[in-house]
């Protein structure tokens, strides 16, 4: 059974909210993991450059995070009726991608400078 209105607060906005904090989960432990490998694998020339990918990973996680609160917030009070709230576009799902994709290239060029 629905609401009063057409719109029922908290499921799809919530379950939408906890896959995005599931995804910042993850980057948050894929973060952690590669600032404990990625020092220790590294030469000891490039040994700062090693703490670099899981803190921007971690920086990343930590504003995915909020991200994902601000926009649940901001579509309900889209569904729920509020004139003055605007519909969230597809910023943080390209920003996403973006991290994803870098962060990919710097495994692949990690991946190939240990091979040669």
């Amino acid at each position: 059974m629905s609401g009063p209105g057409p719109f029922d607060p908290g499921l799809q906005v919530e379950r939408t909210e906890l896959a995005w904090r599931r995804t910042a989960l993850a980057i948050a432990i894929g973060s952690l993991l590669s600032l404990r490998v990625l020092p220790l694998a590294l030469p000891e020339a490039a040994l700062g450059w090693g703490f670099a990918p899981g803190l921007a990973g971690l920086l990343a996680a930590c504003a995915l995070w909020f991200a994902a609160r601000r926009r649940q917030l901001r579509l309900s009070a889209v569904l729920a009726g509020d004139g003055a709230a605007s519909r969230p576009g597809g910023r943080l799902l390209f920003a996403l991608t973006a991290f994803g994709t870098g962060f990919g290239v710097l495994a692949l060029l990690f991946a190939t400078m240990s091979a040669l």
